[in-house]
C-alpha cells in the first residue's frame, strides 16, 4: 500500500510525525519494503542502513522540537545528483560503481531539513532522453500503465512519487526532464529559474541549461522542497545571488507564494481575477494530440472560471527551439563528458594496447547509443568550419527565443499550454528515426533556452486513464507565483489526488 493511501500530502505526514502518531523510522521501513516489492525499476540503489540512520536522526529532531516541515519525510534523488554512501551512476555503465566523496548542495540542504533519503532513482543515461529507457539498469515503468514510459529523463523520480514509494523526489530539467515525466505520471514538477538551485554536485549534461527541481504530488508539496533547496551557493559559478533587488532564496519563493495567495483570497469566488494567461498559438497545432488538446482546453476554461483572462499570444520561434537546443546541448555534452575516459575513474576497458585505444574502447563500451549520438553531434558542431554555421547560429536563435518571451510577458502574467505532444508512449515502441523523440520536446525546450521557470501540474486523464499535464511558464524568479496559481487550481480540482492504479 502506497504512502499516499494514508497521507495525502507532505503536510499531513508531517503533522502525524510531530504528533507522535508515527515515526520517521516506521515510515522509512514501510517505504523500503514497498520499494523492494515494486516492479517499476524506479530505484537503482537502496541502502536500508543509510536510510534508517537518517530516519533515526529525524526522529531525534522531532522529539527535540527542532523539526522542519520536511523532517522525517521520505524522499529520493535522481541518479545524476551525487550522494555520499549511495552510488551515483548517472544510469550509465561508465559510472556503475561510482560513490561520490561528497554530497551535492541540494542533498545537503534536504538532509539539514531532516528529510530521509531512500536511495537513488533511475533515469535516462546522463539525463539524455525523454522516456527513461536508455538507462544501463533497464527501463522504468509508468505506475499508471506499466507497459508505458513514465517520461524522462527523470522517469524514476516521477514513477517513485506516483507509486507512493516516496513523498517527493529531486529531478533535473535540461529540456523538460522534470515537467514531462511529471505530466506523464499525474504529478506536479517545477523547473525553477536557471541559477536558483545550486548545480554543485549535479553531473553536468548541458551546463547552461541544467537545473534541478522537485517532483511531488501537489504544488504545496513541491513548494516545501523548492524553498529548501533554493538559494545562492558559492560552490556553483552559475548560482545567482540576486536579480535586481530580489534575493534568490527559498524565503523569496515562500513569500511570493503567500503574497499571491493573499491577493487571490481578496477576490472571493473569482480568486484569479486580473490574472492574464498567455496562450501561444504555436502550442496548439496539428503536432498536439487531439485528446490532449481537448483536456488542456478544458483546464484553460477552468482557469477562466476562477477569474483569469485568456490572452492569445505568439512565440513565433517555437519550432526553432528544437534545432537550437539539439545543437547547443550536444556541444556542451561533448565537452562535459570528455572527462569520462577510464583514466582517473569510471569504466576502463580490459582490452587495449595504448592510451588512445584504452580511452576509445572504454568510452565505446561504457556509453549507450543515445549518449554516443549526442557526443558525436556535439563534437561535429564544434569542429572548425562548422562552429559558426551551427553552434553560433543556435546561440543567436536562443537569444531571439528569449526576446520573444519578454515581449509576451508584456501582454500576460503567465503562459499556459501543453507539456508534451502526446500522452505516455509504450515502452516497446521503436522508431526508425532516432531523433523522433527530440521533436516531442517542442513545448518544453524554450523555457530552458531562455532560463525561465516552468512547471507542470495534472489537469485530466485521457480515455486510456493516462494523465495529461498543463504547463505553466513564468517570467524570471516567479516560482512562488507559478506554484500559487497551480495550488489555487488544485484547491478546486482533484486531478492531483488521483492514485496510480485506480480510476
Amino acid at each position: 500500500m502506497s504512502l499516499f493511501t494514508e497521507f495525502p500530502d507532505i503536510t499531513a505526514m508531517g503533522q502525524a510525525l510531530r504528533a507522535g502518531k508515527t515515526s520517521a523510522r516506521e515510515l522509512a521501513q514501510d517505504a523500503l519494503k514497498q520499494i523492494q516489492q515494486s516492479p517499476l525499476n524506479a530505484f537503482v540503489h537502496v541502502d536500508a542502513d543509510l536510510s534508517l540512520s537518517q530516519a533515526d536522526q529525524a526522529d531525534t529532531l522531532l522529539q527535540s522540537g527542532q523539526a522542519t516541515a520536511l523532517t522525517g519525510i521520505p524522499i529520493a534523488h535522481k541518479d545524476v545528483i551525487v550522494t555520499q554512501g549511495w552510488r551515483t551512476t548517472a544510469a550509465s555503465k561508465m559510472l556503475a560503481d561510482y560513490v561520490s566523496p561528497f554530497d551535492a548542495t541540494l542533498v545537503q540542504q534536504l538532509q539539514q531539513a531532516g528529510a530521509v533519503s531512500l536511495g537513488k532513482l533511475n533515469c535516462d543515461e546522463f539525463a539524455m532522453g525523454a522516456d527513461s529507457t536508455s538507462s544501463y539498469f533497464g527501463a522504468v515503468q509508468n505506475p499508471w500503465d506499466p507497459s508505458r514510459t513514465p517520461g524522462g529523463s527523470s522517469g524514476g523520480s516521477a514513477a517513485a512519487v506516483a507509486a507512493g514509494l516516496v513523498m517527493a523526489a529531486t529531478g533535473t530539467d535540461t529540456g523538460g526532464s522534470i515537467r514531462q515525466p511529471a505530466a506523464h505520471c499525474g504529478l506536479t514538477g517545477i523547473k525553477p529559474t536557471y541559477g536558483t538551485v545550486s548545480r554543485y554536485g549535479v553531473i553536468a549534461y548541458a551546463s547552461s541549461m541544467d537545473q534541478a527541481g522537485p517532483i511531488a504530488r501537489s504544488a504545496r508539496d513541491a513548494l516545501l522542497v523548492l524553498e529548501t533547496i533554493s538559494g545562492f551557493d558559492n560552490n556553483d559559478p552559475t548560482s545567482l545571488e540576486q536579480c535586481g533587488n530580489q534575493a534568490n532564496t527559498g524565503t523569496r519563493v515562500r513569500e511570493q507564494f503567500n503574497q499571491h495567495h493573499s491577493q487571490f483570497d481578496a477576490h472571493g469566488d473569482q480568486p484569479l481575477k486580473g490574472l492574464r494567461i498567455g496562450v501561444p498559438t504555436e502550442f496548439f497545432t496539428s503536432t498536439l494530440d487531439n485528446e490532449s488538446a481537448t483536456i488542456i482546453e478544458s483546464a484553460l476554461q477552468f482557469y477562466e472560471s476562477l477569474g483569469a483572462t485568456r490572452v492569445q499570444v505568439s512565440l513565433p520561434r517555437t519550432q526553432l527551439a528544437i534545432p537550437a537546443y539539439y545543437v547547443i546541448t550536444p556541444a556542451e555534452a561533448s565537452s562535459n563528458l570528455s572527462r569520462f575516459d577510464g583514466v582517473r575513474f569510471g569504466h576502463r576497458a580490459k582490452d587495449y594496447h595504448d592510451l588512445q585505444s584504452m580511452i576509445s574502447n572504454s568510452r565505446t563500451e561504457a556509453f549507450g547509443p543515445e549518449v554516443i549520438r549526442r557526443i558525436l553531434t556535439g563534437t561535429y558542431v564544434l569542429c572548425e568550419g562548422y562552429y559558426d554555421a551551427y553552434y553560433l547560429q543556435a546561440q543567436r536563435v536562443r537569444r531571439l527565443i528569449t526576446n520573444d518571451f519578454q515581449q509576451v510577458f508584456d501582454q500576460c502574467d503567465v503562459i499556459m499550454g501543453p507539456v508534451t505532444t502526446r500522452p505516455a508512449q509504450p515502452l516497446d515502441q521503436q522508431s526508425s528515426d532516432p531523433t523522433a523523440d527530440w521533436r516531442d520536446d517542442v513545448y518544453t525546450l524554450c523555457a530552458n533556452l531562455a532560463g525561465l521557470p516552468a512547471m507542470s501540474h495534472p489537469c485530466g486523464f485521457n480515455v486510456n486513464n493516462l494523465p495529461v499535464g498543463l504547463q505553466l511558464i513564468g517570467n524570471y524568479f516567479t516560482e512562488g507565483q507559478l506554484l500559487a496559481i497551480a495550488d489555487r487550481f488544485q484547491q478546486h480540482s482533484d486531478w492531483h489526488q488521483r492514485i496510480a492504479g485506480t480510476k
